[in-house]
Protein backbone atom coordinates (compact mmCIF):
# COMPACT_ATOMS: atom_id res chain seq x y z
CA UNK A 1 0.00 0.00 0.00
CA UNK A 2 1.03 3.46 -1.22
CA UNK A 3 1.54 6.23 1.44
CA UNK A 4 -1.01 9.24 1.57
CA UNK A 5 0.19 12.68 0.60
CA UNK A 6 -2.11 15.97 1.01
CA UNK A 7 -0.24 18.28 -1.11
CA UNK A 8 -1.48 22.08 -1.02
CA UNK A 9 -1.47 24.37 -4.09
CA UNK A 10 -1.73 27.73 -3.26
CA UNK A 11 -4.09 30.10 -4.48
CA UNK A 12 -1.08 32.13 -5.10
CA UNK A 13 0.28 30.15 -7.48
CA UNK A 14 -2.88 28.99 -9.24
CA UNK A 15 -2.81 33.14 -9.83
CA UNK A 16 1.00 34.30 -9.24
CA UNK A 17 0.92 38.10 -8.01
CA UNK A 18 1.60 40.50 -10.80
CA UNK A 19 0.30 38.07 -13.49
CA UNK A 20 -3.18 39.03 -15.22
CA UNK A 21 -6.16 36.75 -13.75
CA UNK A 22 -7.59 34.92 -16.93
CA UNK A 23 -8.76 31.46 -17.14
CA UNK A 24 -5.77 30.57 -19.59
CA UNK A 25 -3.19 31.65 -16.80
CA UNK A 26 -4.58 30.16 -14.32
CA UNK A 27 -4.95 26.76 -16.82
CA UNK A 28 -1.30 27.21 -17.50
CA UNK A 29 -0.18 27.08 -13.98
CA UNK A 30 -2.00 24.50 -13.05
CA UNK A 31 -0.82 22.29 -16.26
CA UNK A 32 2.87 23.00 -14.63
CA UNK A 33 1.62 22.16 -10.95
CA UNK A 34 -0.25 18.55 -12.57
CA UNK A 35 3.41 17.53 -13.43
CA UNK A 36 4.66 17.58 -10.43
CA UNK A 37 1.68 15.91 -9.16
CA UNK A 38 1.50 13.07 -11.67
CA UNK A 39 5.34 12.28 -10.63
CA UNK A 40 4.17 12.07 -7.59
CA UNK A 41 1.79 9.21 -8.03
CA UNK A 42 4.56 5.88 -8.37
CA UNK A 43 5.06 6.37 -4.28
CA UNK A 44 1.98 8.08 -2.67
CA UNK A 45 -1.63 8.26 -2.94
CA UNK A 46 -2.58 12.04 -3.52
CA UNK A 47 -5.60 14.30 -1.61
CA UNK A 48 -5.65 17.73 -3.23
CA UNK A 49 -6.00 20.91 -1.83
CA UNK A 50 -5.71 24.35 -2.87
CA UNK A 51 -6.37 28.03 -1.66
CA UNK A 52 -8.72 30.23 -2.91
CA UNK A 53 -8.21 34.09 -1.67
CA UNK A 54 -7.16 35.34 -5.05
CA UNK A 55 -10.09 33.69 -7.03
CA UNK A 56 -12.56 34.27 -4.06
CA UNK A 57 -11.19 38.04 -3.72
CA UNK A 58 -11.79 38.35 -7.53
CA UNK A 59 -15.32 36.57 -7.60
CA UNK A 60 -16.06 39.08 -5.12
CA UNK A 61 -14.70 42.22 -6.96
CA UNK A 62 -16.80 40.63 -9.92
CA UNK A 63 -19.77 40.86 -7.90
CA UNK A 64 -19.58 44.33 -6.75
CA UNK A 65 -19.06 45.87 -10.20
CA UNK A 66 -21.84 43.27 -11.26
CA UNK A 67 -24.51 44.19 -8.12
CA UNK A 68 -26.80 47.13 -9.62
CA UNK A 69 -27.99 44.12 -12.06
CA UNK A 70 -27.56 40.70 -10.27
CA UNK A 71 -27.13 40.63 -6.22
CA UNK A 72 -24.13 39.62 -5.08
CA UNK A 73 -24.06 36.02 -3.44
CA UNK A 74 -22.85 35.90 0.28
CA UNK A 75 -18.98 34.70 0.72
CA UNK A 76 -20.16 31.40 1.94
CA UNK A 77 -21.35 30.37 -1.86
CA UNK A 78 -18.56 32.63 -3.38
CA UNK A 79 -16.25 30.13 -1.51
CA UNK A 80 -18.61 26.85 -3.31
CA UNK A 81 -18.07 28.66 -6.60
CA UNK A 82 -14.36 29.11 -6.20
CA UNK A 83 -14.15 25.21 -5.09
CA UNK A 84 -15.99 24.11 -7.45
CA UNK A 85 -14.00 26.51 -10.67
CA UNK A 86 -10.49 25.22 -9.17
CA UNK A 87 -11.28 22.19 -8.25
CA UNK A 88 -12.37 21.67 -12.17
CA UNK A 89 -9.66 23.10 -13.67
CA UNK A 90 -6.98 20.82 -11.43
CA UNK A 91 -8.90 17.67 -12.64
CA UNK A 92 -8.90 18.91 -15.89
CA UNK A 93 -5.10 19.48 -16.07
CA UNK A 94 -4.26 16.40 -13.81
CA UNK A 95 -6.33 14.39 -16.46
CA UNK A 96 -4.77 15.60 -19.52
CA UNK A 97 -1.14 15.18 -17.57
CA UNK A 98 -2.25 11.66 -16.71
CA UNK A 99 -3.15 10.90 -20.20
CA UNK A 100 -0.04 12.07 -21.75
CA UNK A 101 1.41 9.77 -19.52
CA UNK A 102 -0.79 7.05 -20.38
CA UNK A 103 -1.74 6.66 -16.49
CA UNK A 104 -5.45 5.56 -15.74
CA UNK A 105 -6.76 7.08 -12.39
CA UNK A 106 -10.06 8.83 -11.72
CA UNK A 107 -10.07 12.17 -10.06
CA UNK A 108 -12.59 13.47 -7.73
CA UNK A 109 -13.52 16.91 -6.75
CA UNK A 110 -15.46 17.30 -3.67
CA UNK A 111 -17.36 20.66 -2.14
CA UNK A 112 -16.44 20.52 1.29
CA UNK A 113 -17.85 22.18 4.11
CA UNK A 114 -16.23 22.55 7.16
CA UNK A 115 -17.82 22.55 10.68
CA UNK A 116 -16.76 25.52 12.40
CA UNK A 117 -17.50 27.31 15.94
CA UNK A 118 -20.22 29.85 15.78
CA UNK A 119 -18.80 31.61 18.16
CA UNK A 120 -15.22 31.58 17.02
CA UNK A 121 -13.30 35.21 17.17
CA UNK A 122 -12.05 34.80 13.77
CA UNK A 123 -15.79 36.06 12.70
CA UNK A 124 -14.68 39.19 14.91
CA UNK A 125 -11.59 39.27 13.69
CA UNK A 126 -11.19 38.51 10.13
CA UNK A 127 -7.46 37.47 9.35
CA UNK A 128 -7.90 35.47 5.68
CA UNK A 129 -6.68 37.71 3.09
CA UNK A 130 -8.79 37.74 -0.60
CA UNK A 131 -8.81 39.59 -3.91
CA UNK A 132 -6.12 42.04 -5.76
CA UNK A 133 -3.60 43.83 -4.02
CA UNK A 134 -4.25 47.43 -3.54
CA UNK A 135 -2.15 50.85 -2.64
CA UNK A 136 -2.57 52.03 0.87
CA UNK A 137 -4.95 54.94 -0.68
CA UNK A 138 -7.08 52.50 -2.77
CA UNK A 139 -7.91 50.69 0.79
CA UNK A 140 -8.36 53.15 2.87
CA UNK A 141 -11.11 54.26 0.08
CA UNK A 142 -12.59 50.69 0.11
CA UNK A 143 -12.86 50.75 3.72
CA UNK A 144 -14.82 54.03 4.01
CA UNK A 145 -16.70 53.57 0.95
CA UNK A 146 -17.63 49.62 1.30
CA UNK A 147 -17.01 48.87 5.03
CA UNK A 148 -14.31 46.43 4.03
CA UNK A 149 -11.51 45.78 6.41
CA UNK A 150 -8.20 45.75 4.82
CA UNK A 151 -4.92 44.71 6.00
CA UNK A 152 -1.21 45.13 4.70
CA UNK A 153 -0.52 41.81 3.36
CA UNK A 154 3.50 41.23 3.81
CA UNK A 155 4.87 44.06 2.77
CA UNK A 156 2.99 43.31 -1.01
CA UNK A 157 0.13 45.69 -0.83
CA UNK A 158 -3.03 46.51 0.93
CA UNK A 159 -6.23 43.32 0.31
CA UNK A 160 -9.19 42.80 1.99
CA UNK A 161 -9.65 40.28 4.78
CA UNK A 162 -12.41 37.36 5.91
CA UNK A 163 -13.04 35.49 8.62
CA UNK A 164 -11.42 32.24 8.85
CA UNK A 165 -12.56 30.51 11.99
CA UNK A 166 -10.70 27.11 13.12
CA UNK A 167 -11.39 24.16 11.03
CA UNK A 168 -13.23 21.49 13.53
CA UNK A 169 -14.59 18.74 11.36
CA UNK A 170 -15.09 17.47 7.38
CA UNK A 171 -18.53 17.56 6.64
CA UNK A 172 -17.60 15.02 3.89
CA UNK A 173 -14.25 12.92 5.40
CA UNK A 174 -16.27 9.63 4.97
CA UNK A 175 -16.68 10.45 1.16
CA UNK A 176 -13.16 11.77 1.15
CA UNK A 177 -11.92 8.31 2.68
CA UNK A 178 -14.35 6.40 0.53
CA UNK A 179 -12.51 7.72 -2.33
CA UNK A 180 -9.30 7.33 -1.51
CA UNK A 181 -9.85 4.13 -0.77
CA UNK A 182 -11.04 3.41 -4.00
CA UNK A 183 -7.67 4.58 -5.33
CA UNK A 184 -9.11 8.03 -6.67
CA UNK A 185 -7.02 11.06 -6.60
CA UNK A 186 -9.67 13.57 -4.47
CA UNK A 187 -9.26 17.12 -4.60
CA UNK A 188 -11.02 18.60 -1.63
CA UNK A 189 -11.19 21.32 1.30
CA UNK A 190 -10.30 24.09 -1.19
CA UNK A 191 -9.72 27.69 0.52
CA UNK A 192 -9.71 25.38 3.86
CA UNK A 193 -13.52 24.11 3.04
CA UNK A 194 -16.67 26.61 3.75
CA UNK A 195 -17.51 27.17 6.97
CA UNK A 196 -20.77 25.59 8.44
Amino acid sequence: MKKLAVVAIGGNAVNRPGEEATAENMMKNLSETARFLVSMLDDYDIVITHGNGPQVGNLLVQQELAKHVIPPFPIDVNDAQTQGSLGYMIALTLGNELRKRNIQREIAAVVTQIIVDKNDPGFQKPSKPVGPFYSKEEAEKLQQEKGWIMKEDAGRGWRRVVPSPIPLDIVEKNVIKTLVEKDMIVIAAGGGGIPV
